[in-house]
């Protein structure tokens, strides 16, 4: 077996910015048989982010069982790599919210948000967990979970075929994978600051 000798290069500072500089030196190494990958951090851990999303199920009715349904064969959510539901918010990534939130379940359902670890997420799925659905004017019934939790995903429906649930997830996993992982506390970037960072896609 013939062994290669392996040269380090070094790069001047300014160079880093001058993606030429770059694209020069990967080729140069890949014609003497160094296999290169280049590439953001930050995209490979949101990529794997993105594709292994574990949800924790806060369901209270109708849409809870439509969820259900998504990790039957007929959906297969493993496909997606969603299969793995969580009964504790500590292991979860997102929060499903299916159904009707009264008055008296808030505070749990706060708490339950609060244990989420960051970088965290919430869909909300279905009528009656984003706007109170058929329940609006009943005394007890929280109108909405956004005045409680930030919502990243709305599933609108009553309730929500599983294409939809499973549409919404589609959502979530895409927007998880812009956000920025680096840069402080494994915080979520907006957009705002995802277009100061690359403004090549301003439209």
């Amino acid at each position: 077996m013939e062994m290669k000798e392996i040269t380090t290069k070094s790069m001047p500072y300014d160079a880093w910015k001058d993606n030429e500089y770059i694209e020069k030196l990967v080729n140069e190494l890949r014609e003497n048989g160094t296999n290169v990958i280049v590439g953001s951090l930050d995209k490979l851990i949101n990529w794997g982010r993105s594709n292994s999303i574990w949800p924790l199920t806060f369901a209270t009715s109708c849409c809870g069982i439509e969820f259900v349904s998504l990790g039957a064969a007929r959906f297969d959510m493993a496909r997606f790599g969603w299969e793995v539901a969580r009964s504790s918010p500590r292991q979860a990534d997102f929060m499903m919210v299916a159904g009707t939130i009264v008055n008296r379940m808030v505070p749990v359902f706060r708490r339950l948000y609060d244990q989420l670890a960051e970088p965290k997420y919430v869909i909300a799925c279905g009528s009656c967990a984003i706007s109170g659905g058929p329940f609006r004017k009943s005394y007890h019934v929280a109108k909405g979970i956004e005045d409680i939790v930030p919502v990243d995903v709305f599933v609108p429906g009553c309730p929500p075929r599983p294409e939809a649930m499973i549409y919404g997830i589609m959502q979530l996993s895409r927007k998880m994978k812009v956000e920025r992982f680096f840069g402080g506390v494994n915080r979520k970037m907006n957009r705002k600051e995802y277009l100061a960072e690359h403004p090549e896609e301003k439209e």
